[in-house]
């Protein structure tokens, strides 16, 4: 029989429908703006008394509030307005000082019963919920030097290796120069570095009675050098930023020596910047002993004793690139640790350099690039000068008991807070180069409100125009096309809530394309059964006619354009993939709603009875 669907198919597009409603409900509950309170240690939280300040504080500067949710280590307050988050953060700051860390916060309102399905709101992206955008500077020549001196650390342990005496080395700029005692030295040196350093070009001087060995690198490798720290930098701060938990983040290159982070819903410009900036690294040395010469040792205060210093060898064993993984746990004292795997060329360097010093102190330098700002005068102008600067502190001095494996924990640390931002580091990789803030800019969510609020907008102008449109040119037909729409913008919003896609901009107008498009197809199947009841076929046969002839001419526009949206998407970054996505999405959904869910509405309406007049 004509224009029947079997009960499967009715109960399946039921079924997809049903799903589609309830995935985008929690878009129906936006996220409270709020402000979230933790001590500064990280394991601490306001006590009853302290809270019920913290309210009357609120409640007496006018700022209303929805909620008030504590755990073992925060307190969540949301507020009814965005607009008074700011001033809620100072206000709070100033009241419980240095010891507590007042940040912003979008805190999700979703339904409990909806979070047991799974069920979560969209993604916005930073134009429309807000967040931090930074622009990142990678310190090139501090690239250069870094692996000048890994190849200086090498060369000293070749050099002891085939017993040549050498005073010491020096680093400047590009140049790597060794300083020996006499001239047949230094010779036999430079035919042996040639062969494994080839990066290099040599050249032999003399500085009054030393030798020296002067080894500059190559054009080509300066060039390696600092593509290979801006990639790898590119890595590290993509794998910070997973870590963090940030939802759709933007992390890439601009230009030859800048990185462009954008943090969609990070509000705590501080804690962002504490993380992405980090330029931690570790580095495990042997303690000198007593007899070593000067020019091999150096001197190190412990981080949370300046005055307490040891003597290290400057050859590194290891450091923190060489970890796989890291996390934090406590001691059987209660005191913060963290514990590291190292990968397997770590592993083995660890265990041939332990397993030969059993009862010597082996430790743990953390080394962290910073920088400073001061103001000179140029011209009669102050100008403002970064400088950069590298602090060097010991986190712990241990004995070696037995040789070292692969796993081992790293004790001495202030406070848990420390330890899990010290694994998240080393889990993430160190930086191949410093990197300064260069500029940094809050979006703050109540921007993100306005232009949802013009987003939304213009969907619904389009979507007006479009039901106007369908319902006078195809009366009872435009009706179930104008249905369709609705349950296509649903089912859309839903796909787009379950893959968790990232909704900007550009997405949004991606959905006005959408919507426009999505009755493109009910227009050539209208169309086509018109053609088909001019051409004198009974109503049940131009119906199922008009479906059956429009499929492939509909599945091929569409088709194109699935893969014009893809292309977009693998090539594209930011905003055009904010785009191909829901423009993919919306190709599905329309194909679905048009193909399935209108045909279903027309079988259930005409399918099998006797009609007279068909209203199209």
């Amino acid at each position: 029989m004509l224009n029947r669907y079997p009960l499967w198919k009715y109960l399946l597009i039921l079924i997809v429908l049903i799903g589609g409603v309830v995935y985008s409900l929690p878009n129906l509950y936006p996220e409270d703006p709020a402000v979230q309170i933790s001590s500064v240690q990280g394991d601490t939280t306001l006590d009853e008394a302290q809270l019920e300040r913290v309210q009357q504080t609120l409640r007496d500067a006018g700022i209303g509030i929805k909620a008030v949710e504590r755990d073992d280590t925060s307190v969540l307050i949301r507020l009814d307005d965005a607009d008074h988050q700011l001033r809620t953060r100072d206000l709070l700051t100033d009241q419980l000082g240095d010891d507590f860390v007042v940040a912003l916060n979008l805190a999700e309102s979703t339904p409990g019963w909806l979070q047991n399905l799974a069920a979560s709101p969209m993604t916005l992206g930073l134009d429309l919920r807000g967040g931090v955008h930074f622009l990142l500077e990678v310190d090139m020549d501090a690239a250069v030097t870094q692996r000048l001196e890994v190849n200086a650390s090498a060369m000293r342990e070749q050099l002891r290796s085939e017993r040549i005496r050498y005073r010491g080395t020096d680093i400047d700029g590009r140049t790597l120069t060794i300083t020996f005692t006499n001239d047949e030295d230094r010779d036999t040196a430079r035919r042996l570095i040639s062969r494994e350093f080839r990066d290099f070009d040599f050249a032999s001087e003399q500085d009054g009675r030393a030798s020296l060995l002067v080894m500059t690198l190559t054009d080509q490798a300066v060039n390696e050098i600092q593509d290979y720290a801006i990639n790898q930098n590119l890595t590290t701060l993509r794998n910070r930023v997973d870590e963090l938990g940030v939802a759709e983040p933007l992390v890439q290159r601009q230009g030859p020596d800048r990185i462009v982070v954008e943090l969609p819903g990070v509000q705590d410009t501080v804690a962002a910047k504490r993380v992405v900036g980090a330029t931690a690294n570790l580095e495990f040395r042997l303690e000198a002993r007593p007899d070593t010469p000067d020019a091999e040792t150096e001197t190190f205060a412990f981080r949370n004793n300046p005055n307490r210093t040891a003597d290290l060898m400057r050859d590194v064993i290891i450091t923190g690139d060489s970890v796989s993984s890291a996390n934090r746990s406590f001691d059987e004292n209660g005191r913060p640790q963290v514990n590291i795997n190292l990968d397997g060329t770590g592993g083995t360097l660890m265990n041939r350099a332990t397993r030969t010093n059993i009862g010597r102190n082996m430790a743990v330098l953390f080394i962290e690039h910073k920088t400073r700002d001061r103001v000179v005068m140029e011209d009669g102008e102050e100008v403002t000068v970064r400088e950069p600067y590298t602090e060097r502190g010991l986190i712990s001095l241990a004995t070696i008991q037995s040789a070292l494996g692969n796993s081992f924990r790293i004790t001495g640390l202030d406070s848990p807070t420390e330890a899990a931002e010290l694994a998240l580091l080393l889990r993430s990789g160190s930086l191949a180069a410093p990197i300064y803030f260069v500029q940094e800019r809050t979006i703050g969510p109540s921007l993100g409100a306005e232009n949802i609020a013009r987003g939304v907008m213009s969907v619904q102008i389009g979507l007006l125009l479009v039901v106007l449109f369908m319902l006078i040119r195809y009366k009872v037909f435009g009706i179930f096309a104008n249905v369709a729409l609705a349950l296509n913008l649903t089912l859309l919003i839903a796909a787009m809530s379950l893959l968790g896609a990232t909704l900007t901009l550009p997405g949004i107008a991606g959905i006005v394309l959408t919507l426009g498009m999505a009755v493109d197809a009910n227009v050539l199947i209208f169309e086509r059964i018109r053609e088909e009841l001019r051409n004198g076929l009974s109503i049940q046969q131009a119906i199922h006619a008009g479906y059956e002839r429009a499929f492939s001419s509909i599945v091929d526009a569409n088709i194109t354009t699935l893969l014009v949206a893809v292309i977009l998407f693998s090539i594209g970054t930011g905003p055009v993939k904010g785009f191909a996505v829901t423009l993919s999405l919306g190709i599905i959904t329309s194909l679905f709603t048009a193909l399935l869910v209108t045909r279903a509405m027309v079988n259930l309406t005409y399918g099998g009875k006797p009609v007279k007049k068909l209203w199209i």
